[in-house]
């Protein structure tokens, strides 16, 4: 009898090329206030013992704000990463790659804190986070 896989997500998804880890420092996409964060860590990875949690496009991070308006600084939020300057594959065949990186900072429930993105964000992304999708620019 086959074993069943334990732990696994409800919903398939294919893995994105991992271009960001914890410490990195990474640009806010929208207007929520901050400007700067770092990436402290990457809730549902599960890795080896003192290996660095690697996170892609589309992943939900949590970032402490290094540099923003006086409110949002210091604070521990959770964001999405909306792009990333490490290519990735889509099914197509086509090679994704942006100019820079970037997160939108979103609210526990998964809702985005500004009202507006900056700059293009992944289709990848406008999938798995429609309300993110709803207040971006750009879709690419």
């Amino acid at each position: 009898m086959p074993k069943k896989g334990k732990g696994k997500p409800a919903f398939s998804r294919r893995r994105i090329a991992t271009g960001l880890q914890v410490g990195s420092y990474v640009k806010v996409a929208d207007n929520s206030g901050a400007k700067i964060v770092k990436i402290i860590g990457v809730p549902g990875y599960k890795g080896r013992l003192r290996r660095i949690p690697p996170a892609g496009i589309g992943d939900l991070v949590v970032v402490t704000v290094k540099k923003g308006t006086p409110e949002m600084r210091k604070q521990v939020v959770k964001a999405v990463i909306v792009r990333q300057r490490r290519p990735f594959r889509r099914p197509d065949g086509t090679w994704v790659a942006f100019e820079d990186n970037a997160v939108v900072i979103v609210t526990p429930e998964g809702t985005p804190k500004g009202s507006e993105v900056r700059g293009p964000i992944a289709k990848e992304v406008a999938e798995r986070w429609p309300q993110i999708a709803n207040i971006a620019t750009i879709v690419v």
